[in-house]
């Protein structure tokens, strides 16, 4: 998969041939289960390759800490991706919608990804023994929501990273809550011509 492996590589990223494997076997699975139900739109593999895949592994450089939630995970993007290449953080994946759930059970267990597990809840009411260091959602509605349903997840010196596709200015300049932003970089996706964004929010106060 040349795609993906240039890809990876302009992103500074070396994949592994195991690595490559399990991420194209996501994608087998994503395509034979998205014929039962709907998990994605994007069903042609270039496409999947670089706006599922690749786009994952922009905020690779972002996720601080070892525990990391990836909330409304949906298929697994991009939190499965993200478990691939950093075995050594335990990754989260939040998911309200119980078939979604099996669907990433399933690809956990298929491509023997200790160090994923699966929480069927919704983020507001999902209570963890122990807060996350980081917690990203992609594809979700105003910032200011995430902080209201997510914040209280991330541990108090941790982020909450916010996958955007244009620069969301208007709606970073409401208030947030006890969070503020402490950075918007501009992500680029190898082989996509399209704008995204990653919103990097932490704490404005100290929460003891």
């Amino acid at each position: 998969m040349t795609t993906l492996l240039d890809g990876a590589r302009e992103l500074g990223i070396e994949l592994t041939d195991e690595q490559v494997c399990k991420m194209i076997a996501h994608l087998d699975l994503l395509d034979d289960w998205n014929q039962r139900m709907n998990l994605t739109a994007i069903r042609e593999r270039p496409q999947q390759i670089t706006k599922h895949l690749l786009d994952s592994l922009t905020v690779l450089p972002w996720l601080q800490g070892e525990r990391v939630a990836d909330v409304g995970s949906g298929a697994g993007f991009p939190g499965i991706p993200l478990a691939i290449v950093a075995p050594g953080k335990h990754i989260a994946l939040i998911e309200s919608v119980g078939k979604k759930c099996r669907f990433l059970e399933h690809v956990r267990d298929t491509l023997g990804l200790a160090n994923v597990e699966v929480v069927q809840s919704r983020a507001e009411t999902y209570q963890p023994g122990q807060r996350f260091d980081t917690v990203l959602a992609r594809a979700v509605g105003p910032t200011a929501d995430l902080v209201k349903y997510a914040g209280a997840l991330v541990t108090n010196d941790g982020r909450l990273l916010a996958m955007k596709g244009r620069n969301p200015e208007e709606e970073l300049a409401r208030k947030l809550n006890g969070w503020k932003v402490a950075a918007v970089h501009k992500l680029h996706v190898p082989g996509l011509d399209e704008e995204r964004h990653l919103v990097e929010l932490s704490r404005s106060y100290d929460k003891q």
